[in-house]
């Protein structure tokens, strides 16, 4: 064995795929064991292989566990199969294992060999070293170092990303499937769903992009990196990275009401009485929340100071619509609020759009009731009311 090659080999897999250098020895280990197994050993021994790096040599073993009669069935030649034994509940008793002389040896002959050994111990036993192996030994090998690694680099890409989740993460669009966007990560593939995208956003194949990382999930099948561009907390931390307040913990996200891609409400409150909450995030002439918006396609954001009063709060969430008056309605969680004529359609706005933002944000269900006495519009039967976009025009007539 070329030791110069070796630890090149271990030394690459361990910088490029962040893949232990003990967990591919393991995995060299385990294939030198299944293929001595396969060619020399006999059926049922349990072998296992040591690799010495330092030597570059190896060393295979027998291994035997120490086992007594209450540890293992012994069977007698000709012995009949009896019926399963049932405990109170009717359910099968499990057998004990049956005694195999390749890989159990009784306590009585283990003292022989360690006098003060238990019972459940493993004793190993030197194997006579090869290094002729058949092809299909080899094979088999070759097969196990492969399934060895890969565990060891999906191990190794869970642990790196599940770090990671929860953060914004970047990469190149790789391909577009069925309306999801697969993106290169580097050592993994995100998965960019399509209602986690930003309504009327449109890629290109190696495309830069970034996303929130809002789920690592492992499958059978592989491993899922499920990101969103339409997740508030994406809205957060692209402000963590522009407005040094929200990384450092001075300004405090509190609630985030968001429609991707149009508009979002958040309120934001600070720890330090000098430092101006929505004055940070907007930044000097807007620049810091102009370079949120830029990211997000220009989704407008209104940005309010939280308020701790339910209904200042309320107030804040409903502007730029100037309020009147606001009555609290405890016990089923609604407010009636008052505006003037001339601001009703604005506290409304487009589609219930505004109304509905600051119902998510404040969590208060809110009916806007103009001061001439109208109807109170309630931000629930906007929701429930058909959007105008989705209605088809009538067709036209022939002259």
């Amino acid at each position: 064995m070329d030791l110069k090659v070796m630890n090149s080999v271990l030394g690459e897999l361990e910088e490029e795929k962040g893949i232990p250098r003990e967990k591919v020895i393991e995995a060299i280990e385990a294939a030198l064991a299944t293929a001595y197994k396969k060619e020399y050993a006999k059926k049922g021994q349990v072998i296992r292989a040591r690799l010495d790096m330092s030597a570059g040599t190896t060393e295979f073993e027998q291994v035997k566990e120490v086992v007594d009669e209450s540890t293992v069935r012994m069977e007698e030649e000709g012995e009949e199969e009896e019926e399963p034994e049932l405990d109170a509940e009717g359910n099968i008793v499990p057998e004990l294992p049956r005694y195999n002389p390749e890989q159990h040896i009784l306590l009585a002959d283990a003292k022989f060999i360690k006098r003060d050994v238990q019972v459940g111990e493993e004793l190993v036993f030197p194997l006579e070293a090869k290094d002729d192996y058949g092809r299909i030994a080899a094979q088999t090998a070759k097969q196990v170092i492969i399934q060895k690694i890969r565990e060891a680099e999906k191990v190794s890409v869970v642990a790196e990303y599940g770090a990671r989740q929860g953060d914004i993460v970047s990469g190149t669009v790789q391909r577009m499937e069925r309306g999801n966007i697969y993106i290169d990560l580097g050592r993994a593939t995100g998965i960019l769903p399509y209602d986690e995208q930003i309504p009327g956003e449109r890629y290109r194949q190696g495309e830069r992009i970034r996303a929130l990382l809002y789920q690592v999930e492992e499958s059978p099948r592989g491993i899922y990196l499920r990101m969103s561009r339409a997740h508030p907390d994406f809205l957060k931390k692209l402000f963590e990275l522009e407005v040094p307040e929200v990384a450092h913990g001075t300004v405090i996200f509190k609630a985030i009401a968001r429609e991707a891609g149009s508009r979002s409400k958040v309120a934001v409150t600070s720890t330090d009485p000098h430092v101006d909450p929505v004055g940070s995030l907007v930044g000097q002439r807007g620049v810091r929340v102009s370079t949120v918006t830029s990211e997000l396609g220009g989704e407008k954001i209104d940005i309010i100071e939280w308020n701790e009063d339910t209904k200042g709060f309320i107030e804040e969430a409903l502007s730029p619509a100037r309020i009147l008056e606001v009555n609290l309605d405890e016990e089923q969680h609604q407010a009636l609020v008052k505006v003037a004529d001339d601001q009703q359609s604005l506290a409304i706005g487009r589609g219930g759009q505004n109304v509905r933002l600051a119902a998510k944000l404040t969590g208060w269900r809110l009916d806007i009731q103009s001061v001439g006495g109208t109807k109170p519009t309630s931000d629930k039967d906007i929701a429930d009311a058909p959007n105008p976009a989705d209605i088809a025009p009538p067709p036209l007539e022939a002259e």
